[in-house]
């Protein structure tokens, strides 16, 4: 991939950890651009989501872990976590899926969670040095319950599907959907600046949890979202916000 510097692995205890050992040992030049940075492993052994739960990363999937130099800067847009869902998503819907955004880090295809991704920022004295992305996707391999691959959703839309329990399909393979990944990857860090665009796009795409969503005991309705990611909620005429950590 142009302007990528890539490590790829058989198998690895999780790529955040394999990525946060490169970035440690090569931090950012003082001069000129660095390149972006990925590691892509085939299978992971220790996959983690959201605050440390674990992922099931089998072969058949994209699991990778990817960093955006930012040197210099006091801070990364705070909609980036957005504009990777978006951009994955858009990615996805390319293959006919209807894609739905579970904030803050999900993306779910007939209410099953289809990938998960990870932000995370690397700073050094007050300086953002990297914006970070770690991303899951399903692919062909067996998920657990409450989960689906892009095989198994793309033959519940009437996708062709070849031999076997619904977990083989052309455009499921791993190094196809790795592409669309790298273009939605592009395609987040191009529009992590437009604030209205990445938030009016995330909205039309934002799952409505029917039970609503429980702060603290109560219920609320999801009522969108605002510019720097936090999700607006709503019950009867009071509003409230939750923010993402990033």
């Amino acid at each position: 991939m142009s302007g990528w510097q890539i490590r790829r692995l058989p198998v690895c205890a999780s790529t955040e950890w394999e990525l946060d050992r490169w970035l440690r040992h090569s931090p950012p030049g003082p001069q000129g651009p660095d390149p972006w940075r990925a590691v892509v492993a085939r299978r992971q052994r220790h996959g983690q989501g959201q605050r440390g739960r674990p992922w099931c990363a089998p072969a058949g999937g994209v699991w990778l872990s990817a960093a955006f130099p930012w040197p210099g800067a006091s801070r990364a847009p705070a909609n980036l976590p957005l504009a990777l869902a978006v951009g994955l998503a858009r990615e996805l819907e390319g293959l006919g899926l209807p894609v739905r955004i579970k904030w803050p880090n999900d993306l779910l295809v007939h209410g099953g969670k289809l990938a998960g991704l990870l932000p995370r920022q690397r700073w050094r004295g007050g300086r953002l040095l990297w914006a970070q992305a770690g991303i899951g996707l399903n692919g062909t391999n067996r998920v657990p319950p409450g989960a689906v691959s892009v095989a198994q959703a793309l033959a519940r839309s009437g996708g062709r599907r070849g031999p076997g329990p619904g977990r083989w399909h052309p455009q499921a393979c791993p190094r196809r959907l790795e592409a669309r990944v790298w273009s939605a990857l592009r395609w987040a860090m191009a529009q992590a600046g437009e604030a209205e665009l990445v938030r009016d796009q995330a909205e039309q795409r934002l799952w409505q949890p029917p039970e609503g969503v429980l702060v603290g005991e109560e219920p609320w309705q999801v009522a969108g979202l605002e510019l720097d990611g936090r999700l607006r909620l709503q019950r009867g005429v009071a509003l409230t916000w939750l923010s993402r950590s990033f």
